[in-house]
């Protein structure tokens, strides 16, 4: 049986999950969890096998997670559940150690069929997304060219900065002095060729789609 922790930070998508999995006779829903903290938290004190998480948490994103997972408890998987754009995210959060991606708009036998995959130690994408790094096509032309120029630190500051955190609080979360952040926000600027912090949050949201 496979013991499975839910993080999100929507309760509706939580209860669903849980009663989704409430039949199953392979997968058990050990735990659920509404943020980064709060998962590291869970697996310090229970056995997870795999965890099926939400990239946007209030408390330690979703790739911060990945990182301390893949340092620390290496035997975890994990696979990003997300309403984010696969072509956007998906090779970063694979980068940073996720294994595997699954858009939000998926159903229900996907879920389960990228759980089975991950448990049996492959890695999880959609089959558009992995024709197209098969075939070495670009990414999205738009969106996901320029996302795949950044390195996954670059992303990981990126998204903090875009849903309005401070240098102090990014730097934090990450680990990383403030000095390194104005770095890295410096990077991004000239990468998305902008001047001010207002333009560069509003140029990813535009490069994301939203």
């Amino acid at each position: 049986m496979i013991k499975l922790l839910v993080a999100d930070n929507h309760p509706i998508t939580r209860k669903g999950l849980e009663v989704l999995f409430s039949a199953s006779s392979d997968i058990k829903v050990v735990g659920s969890v509404d943020d980064g903290e709060a998962i590291l938290e869970f697996i310090k004190k229970n056995p997870v096998d795999i965890i099926l998480m939400e990239t946007d948490f209030p408390k330690l994103n979703g790739l911060t997670v990945l990182r301390y997972l893949k340092n620390d408890y290496p035997d975890i998987k994990a696979i990003i559940f997300s309403a984010q754009p696969e072509e956007v995210y998906a090779i970063n959060a694979i980068k940073a150690g996720a294994s595997g991606y699954i858009s939000k708009s998926v159903n229900v036998i996907t879920i389960n069929e990228a759980i089975l995959k991950v448990n049996d130690g492959g890695i999880y994408l959609s089959n558009d997304l992995t024709q197209q790094l098969a075939f070495g096509n670009r990414v999205n032309k738009t969106n996901g060219t320029f996302y795949k120029k950044l390195s996954t630190r670059e992303s990981e500051v990126l998204k903090l900065l875009t849903i309005g955190k401070k240098n102090k609080e990014i730097s934090k979360e990450l680990d990383i002095n403030e000095k390194t952040v104005s770095t890295y926000k410096a990077r991004l600027m000239r990468k998305l060729k902008v001047t001010n912090l207002v333009d560069l949050v509003n140029q990813a949201k535009l490069n994301e789609g939203l």
